[in-house]
């Protein structure tokens, strides 16, 4: 019988059961698919720990997977039964063997993605895709500050910053995630548990500051990440991993030099089904051309799913976390 990964209860990454349930048939516009892995996101600690409060328990967990359409429901024709197909998009539910999904959210996989590359690369993928070319075009010769540069966003994102031509100033937590933020194009690297990072960012740019920073940390960043900024300069708040931060007093962007803040969410830039398919063509292009190296630096078995959490929260990970599924 198919096992789902489900919490009735927020909390620790004991709050998640792994449970046997029958898969129900697709419904008109759905797609039954059968997964073959997982992609482990800061978003599944969040609905779990409560964070981002879910419509109701018990729940699924999980937002991306790929694997291939088993069935599917009256009406759709956007994916086939056979097609390889992944998802980044839509109610939690991807801790599971098999998902039942809304067709216009699955994004057939081309040629040379595999599975796991797929589930390793698309929600991050498609999140760097709309930070840096949508919400904060980054141009050749900037400057940016990317935190937490070698999880799995951040190894993508120094990548591609430094394709575009951009100078990435990478903060991480240890020697060996700096050595892995050089390897993937960052141009400097500060490793934030002994060094001041506002104090060496005003060093590197002459104490002007950069005209971005992206910020997926939170809490324990954002008062410095404001004070990286140069005038008129864009903070990008696009997580937690540290906690929810503090209220933003509105009147310390402007005594700090006429600075903005924005708080986006991925979903929003691929709510449409050909802003998905778009953002999707651009990172699997970027992998097959070589521009993204996707690098898996953990596995877990589903029924691991508890393990996978506490290594994310506790940033023992590099790269990108994956669940496996078991073969049919």
């Amino acid at each position: 019988m198919p096992r789902v990964v489900r919490i009735h209860e927020t909390g620790g990454p004991e709050v998640l059961r792994v449970e046997e349930d029958s898969t129900r048939e697709p419904g008109p516009g759905e797609a039954l698919v059968r997964q073959r892995a997982i992609g482990v996101n800061f978003i599944d600690t969040y609905h779990r720990s409560g964070l981002y409060p879910l419509r109701k328990l018990p729940s699924g967990i999980g937002v991306e997977a790929a694997g291939v359409v088993l069935r599917v429901g009256p009406g759709v024709t956007d994916v086939a039964p056979g097609q390889r197909v992944a998802y980044a998009a839509g109610p939690p539910g991807s801790y599971a063997d098999e998902r039942v999904i809304a067709a216009e959210r699955l994004v057939p996989l081309p040629e040379g993605i595999d599975d796991e590359t797929a589930a390793a690369v698309l929600l991050k993928g498609m999140t760097a895709e709309a930070l840096i070319r949508r919400v904060y075009p980054v141009r050749s010769g900037q400057r940016v500050v990317l935190h937490a540069a070698a999880g799995g966003f951040g190894l993508l994102a120094c990548q591609w910053l430094a394709h575009l031509g951009a100078s990435v100033i990478a903060t991480v937590g240890s020697d060996e995630k700096a050595a892995l933020a050089r390897e993937h194009g960052a141009a400097h690297v500060i490793v934030s548990t002994r060094e001041d990072f506002v104090a060496r960012v005003r060093e590197l740019t002459d104490g002007r500051g950069v005209p971005v920073v992206y910020d997926s940390v939170g809490k324990a960043t954002l008062a410095g990440s404001l004070d990286c900024l140069e005038r008129r300069g864009t903070l990008v708040l696009f997580g937690n991993a540290s906690g929810q931060p503090e209220p933003l007093d509105l009147q310390l962007l402007a005594t700090k030099g006429s600075l903005s803040v924005t708080r986006p969410v991925v979903f929003d830039y691929v709510a449409t089904r050909e802003e998905l398919l778009a953002s999707a063509r651009e990172v699997f292009e970027r992998v097959r051309e070589g521009t993204l190296r996707v690098r898996i630096g953990q596995r877990f078995e589903l029924a691991e799913a508890a393990a996978a959490h506490r290594a994310l929260e506790s940033r023992r990970t590099t790269g990108s976390t994956v669940l496996q599924v078991r073969g049919d």
